[in-house]
């Protein structure tokens, strides 16, 4: 298993940084980024859902590069970026059915990861020795063009330290992978906020491996109410992840996270309660929504929007994690949300974050 910091690595790397505009794009700058790719180094790119780390897919030796800038376990899967079909195809043992062709044609370019069987050109570091390939093609202008120029597949996690709150700013990715990778792209900030939905459609039954940009009743348009299903460890841990993010603590921040979930009245107080109880010198975090915000005095109060509106409450949750983070809070208590729509994909993150420590009140 590769489980190495950078504290471990004797040479940090001089990292470069380019700033791209996604409405102008610098080919010539892109052009250096995609030669990285192609001479087996390793370049941070922005994508619609979060900043991935990305590598030559077809190569070993380049992903085995990414696990050892995050610090990954080399169990937990990869995603696959690809710019066209005809490249996705090459890496598949079998040919597309109709129920891949209406997913692709629904939700293609964008936030859903589609899991495959694998052809032997997959390396089996992208797959955990896994017989499946997960792949998706980023709704991402600079991510696009990155591998349509460097002529290759994409494996690419998102682009932090294992196990902390994905990046979702350039200055997130800065502050994790400076000194780990060759090249960082530097642009907006990304549009969606969480990670791909990934759904498993190698074998008859559709199976959501991880809830994202893409929702449960969204898919449920494409292939019918029963045409596909939760895995019923989404909410979590497994010995051998089909999927990233199934096995780890993921999200968390440096102090401890406890999700508060029940009615509202009985949230409030439980979590009041919980900030009047606390030390003169301890800092407490409370991560709400917009409509609870001014409900709570003596502790640093951050909201991630409307409770109305989960869809922004989940672009948000990575950068607030980080500024819990900057501020140096002793302990968060987050207030639970619906879990339907984008809410699922929120909540899968938000519990991940918290190690699964949920109190119900």
């Amino acid at each position: 298993m590769i489980l190495l910091y950078m504290s471990e690595v004797s040479d940090v790397m001089n990292t470069e940084i380019v700033e791209l505009n996604e409405q102008n794009i610098d080919i010539e700058k892109l052009m250096r980024a995609a030669k990285i790719i192609v001479n087996l180094g390793t370049v941070v790119l922005p994508t619609e859902t979060v900043y991935g780390l990305g590598a030559n897919a077809l190569s070993s030796t380049a992903v085995k590069k990414i696990f050892l800038a995050k610090g990954r376990p080399s169990d937990n899967p990869l995603i696959v970026h690809v710019c066209s079909v005809d490249m996705m195809e090459d890496l598949l043992s079998e040919p597309l059915d109709l129920r891949a062709k209406k997913l692709i044609e629904a939700f293609w370019p964008g936030p859903l990861t589609l899991v495959f069987k694998r052809s032997d050109k997959v390396p089996v570091e992208v797959c955990a020795n896994l017989d499946t390939v997960a792949i998706r093609m980023p709704d991402h202008p600079i991510a696009l063009k990155l591998i349509e120029l460097a002529n290759v597949p994409i494996a690419a996690p998102s682009a932090n330290v294992s196990g902390k709150p994905s990046p979702t700013m350039a200055e997130h990715v800065i502050q994790d992978m400076n000194g780990r990778v060759d090249m960082i792209i530097s642009a907006d900030r990304s549009r969606i906020g969480v990670e791909s939905t990934v759904l498993d459609i190698s074998s008859p039954k559709a199976v959501v491996l991880r809830p994202g940009g893409v929702t449960l009743e969204q898919l449920q348009e494409v292939l019918g109410n029963d045409g596909v299903m939760l895995d019923n460890m989404i909410n979590g841990v497994v010995d051998k992840p089909r999927s990233p993010g199934m096995k780890y603590k993921h999200y968390a921040p440096n102090a401890p996270l406890q999700i508060v979930r029940g009615n509202k009245e009985n949230i409030l107080s439980y979590i009041k309660d919980k900030i009047e109880k606390a030390s003169s010198a301890e800092l407490i975090g409370v991560l709400c929504s917009d409509e609870t915000q001014s409900e709570y005095q003596g502790a640093h109060v951050i909201s991630i929007g409307s409770a109305h509106r989960l869809d922004q409450g989940a672009s948000n949750l990575f950068a607030v994690l980080r500024e819990f983070d900057q501020i140096g809070v002793d302990m968060i208590f987050a207030e639970a949300f619906a879990e339907d729509e984008m809410g699922l994909a929120l909540m899968n993150r938000l519990k991940k974050a918290a190690g699964f420590n949920i109190v119900d009140v």
